[in-house]
Formats: C-alpha cells, sequence, structure tokens
C-alpha cells in the first residue's frame, strides 16, 4: 500500500509534496473482453457494485485533485470473478498509469476513466 501511495504522489506531479484530494461520488470506468473486443464503459456509485461479464466490481472509493473534478482520477476497487475464490484485483487504480496498478486476467481488462460528482 505504501509503494502505491508513493506513486500515487509521483504520478501526479509532485514528488515529496502531499497532493490534497476530495471524494467523488462514483466513478467511470472501461471494461475489455479481449476475446470479443467489446468495450463497455461503466458508471459505478461509490460503495456500489456492478456486474461486467463475469466480474463483479466494487467502488469503494474514487479520489480526484482537490477542486479539478476532471483531473487524475484515483479509484479503490475490489474485483471478483463469479466462480472464483477471492479477489482478482483489490486495490487502488490511477486513470493517468493503468499499467501502475493492473487487474491481471487473461480474457478481462478493467482500467478507471474518471470520477463523477453528480
Amino acid at each position: 500500500m505504501r509503494a502505491v501511495l508513493a506513486c500515487l504522489v509521483f504520478v501526479a506531479g509532485t514528488a515529496g509534496a502531499q497532493v490534497q484530494t476530495e471524494n467523488a461520488t462514483g466513478a467511470i470506468l472501461r471494461g475489455l473482453d479481449k476475446f470479443s473486443g467489446e468495450v463497455v464503459d461503466i458508471a459505478l456509485p461509490a460503495g456500489r457494485t456492478v456486474q461486467f461479464e463475469r466480474l463483479n466490481i466494487t467502488l469503494t472509493e474514487c479520489r480526484y485533485p482537490a477542486g479539478n473534478p476532471s483531473g487524475n482520477a484515483y479509484a479503490g476497487l475490489q474485483i471478483t470473478e463469479i466462480g472464483r475464490e477471492g479477489a482478482l484485483f483489490s486495490g487502488w487504480m490511477i486513470a493517468s498509469a493503468p499499467a501502475l496498478n493492473p487487474m491481471e486476467h487473461a480474457r478481462y481488462d478493467i482500467w478507471v476513466m474518471r470520477c463523477t460528482t453528480s
């Protein structure tokens, strides 16, 4: 967790300074089925779970730079697969650096697009 937070500061371009953030009401995620090529945008309120194909995606929270709702999004996600024990992904994804902490899955990709504030 400490490494992810350090990366958040680096990605935000403020090496050494703490970035002030605000909590959003939800997030827009993008899902990809690598087999079919289907791409879907997923609107997800904070604290809720939605199903994308065989994945259950829960948004714990979405944060953005204070005063800049269209700025870089940081989303806390819990992703599980139907019929499989344990979490596929549990942690923070960063919109501007999706490869920094990606979900590893042979068929599906999920990444954060932005936070929503209404």
